[in-house]
């Protein structure tokens, strides 16, 4: 006989979950009680925006489900931004959240929430466990489920009274993870296209990599001398050095690359939907029906033909596509390959940061510094904001899982991304990019970094201002400044309150001997870039934008 709260935990251990991410609340007390015996690290968060992010991250850069644990109504809502990621980014994750007993249910009883309905748009499934006995058989669902074909979130809640009933149950057994491969038929299509092809062009994006699926996928490429660009925020599915590296293809595209793709002939689409923001409102690729002929690999059929009619659609992991095209050539040197090493030093040049800008401190030469300092196999996490182009433009991602950024555009992702990556992966640099609003929406959670030994280096640019709809506000309504300008903490004197290493930097020539002591500190950091608010993008002003120069 086991309690509902022992049952959840081995059911965890047997799916092989090293560690999770939770803010403890009475409605799960039984888990917590059963935490104490297993091996199973409790990484304790401040908020449970903070943990479900932390989990999603988890999912982001291992493939496997993150798992978090949250308490009942207000615990569940203050997650549902982290949700909401791991659904549009399409990461694994399974949340667990308390809920008020069963005798109690439908009385609108103490936080009770009905988080079918709640989380019913934004989770793959959600699943209420009203019977102890049931745990192991529902939780390995529950992983699995997160991810298989289209990976997501899974909702699992857990009424109070359940977690401390006493059952038998049978032993939980791991979830298997479902791999689809392309047959014969689709890999002899595609490369039948190819063939034909004179502008070809290949997107890398979403999830269900694995690294030895993106070094399939580049050798493919220099075999096939293919241009690639990744997709917004999945710059880590190939080495930006790699000779067919055209770009990122996210938001604010280089044009000579937005408009080699418009002109293409055929585009291979291999594990991203190709959403609103990388294919630029719909622009880059037509939708429903693109101008080029389109082979789209995705491990979710009902995603195939949903946004765009594919010439070649191929339901199989981005894994084992790479896998099966790895072994393809063409029959001769393909027309494209000048154009392709053409299309890779016109990326260079784009990506290559300016020696100016306004203001006592210039983000290029920071920029250059940073990426002749950090090592190849630094890990870059950041939220959302004008702040994160800097990173996203000039630094040259060279390693798998290498970036932890939101593809949904949810703010505040940077820190508790950047604390769980170093807890995955503590013998690498983990980096955090965060702008001053973005910093501040889960900032607490450095507290997290500084409990559990995770010494992340924050870089915050700090421009008093939400610089992104400023930029838009200038645009739209010239010089009529509403709701976008902040008060903000001493960022450096928070950091040593907090415990960690602080240190403010006003100016360009200040930042490599600030950054290099938050290194040696061995201390979670936080760097303070006072930042002018007219280096609002790297190529314009605010001043430039309101005045539509």
């Amino acid at each position: 006989m086991k309690t509902g709260g022992q049952l959840i935990v081995e059911a965890l251990e047997a799916n092989g979950v090293e560690r999770i991410y939770s803010v403890p609340g009475e409605s799960y007390l039984a888990v917590l009680d059963a935490l104490h015996d297993s091996k199973i690290s409790n990484i304790v968060c401040r908020q449970e925006g903070g943990a479900a992010m932390m989990a999603d991250c988890e999912g982001r850069l291992t493939g496997r489900p993150g798992v978090c644990f949250v308490t009942r109504g207000p615990g569940a809502t203050n997650a549902s931004p982290g949700i909401h990621i791991a659904q549009q980014d399409s990461n694994p994750v399974v949340m667990f959240v308390g809920q008020v007993a069963r005798g109690n249910l439908e009385r609108e009883a103490f936080q009770e929430v009905d988080y079918k309905a709640f989380f019913g748009s934004m989770a793959k499934w959600v699943v209420e466990i009203d019977d102890a006995a049931r745990i192991p058989e529902l939780v390995t669902r529950a992983f699995s489920v997160a991810a298989s074909g289209r990976p997501g979130p899974v909702v699992v809640a857990l009424p109070e009274d359940m977690l401390t009933d006493e059952v038998e149950a049978p032993s939980a057994l791991p979830f298997v993870p479902v791999e689809t491969a392309p047959g014969e038929a689709a890999i002899a299509a595609t490369v039948a296209l190819l063939e034909k092809a004179e502008r070809p062009f290949v997107i890398l994006g979403g999830t269900r990599w694995t690294e030895d699926a993106v070094d399939a996928m580049c050798a493919a490429l220099e075999t096939w001398k293919l241009p690639v660009g990744c997709s917004f925020r999945r710059q880590a599915l190939c080495d930006q050095l790699h000779a067919s590296y055209a770009g990122d293809v996210g938001i604010g595209i280089n044009p000579k690359l937005g408009d080699y793709i418009k002109k293409a002939d055929m585009v291979l689409l291999v594990g991203g939907r190709f959403g609103e923001m990388p294919s630029s409102d719909y622009s880059l690729l037509k939708s429903p029906y693109p101008d080029q002929k389109l082979v789209h690999v995705y491990p979710d059929a009902s995603e195939l033909g949903r946004v765009y009619r594919p010439t070649v659609a191929i339901n199989a992991t981005p894994a084992a596509f790479a896998q099966a095209f790895a072994v393809t050539g063409p029959k001769a040197t393909p027309v494209w390959a000048n154009r392709t090493a053409e299309l890779h030093e016109d990326y260079l040049s784009w990506s290559t940061p300016p020696a100016d800008g306004p203001g006592p401190v210039k983000m290029g030469p920071i920029m250059a510094w940073l990426e002749k300092t950090l090592p190849e196999d630094v890990i870059i996490a950041n939220g959302a904001g004008n702040f994160a182009t800097w990173v996203h433009r000039f630094h040259r991602f060279r390693r798998f899982a290498s970036q932890a950024a939101p593809t949904s555009g949810s703010m505040g992702y940077g820190v508790p991304g950047g604390v769980a990556a170093k807890l995955m992966f503590p013998e690498r640099e983990v980096i955090v990019w965060a702008g001053d609003g973005d910093f501040l929406m889960n900032g607490q959670e450095f507290a997290t970094a500084l409990q559990y030994g995770a010494p992340v280096i924050v870089v915050i640019l700090n421009n008093g201002i939400y610089g992104t709809i400023r930029m838009h506000q200038e645009r739209e309504y010239p010089g009529r400044v509403s709701g976008t300008t902040l008060r903000n903490p001493d960022f450096a004197a928070l950091a040593r309150a907090y415990g960690g290493h602080g240190e403010t930097v006003e100016r360009t020539e200040d930042f490599a001997a600030a950054f290099e002591r938050a290194r040696a500190s061995g201390l979670p950091a936080i760097i303070d870039v006072k930042l002018d608010p007219e280096a609002i993008t790297p190529t314009r002003t605010l001043t430039q934008i309101r005045e539509k120069r």
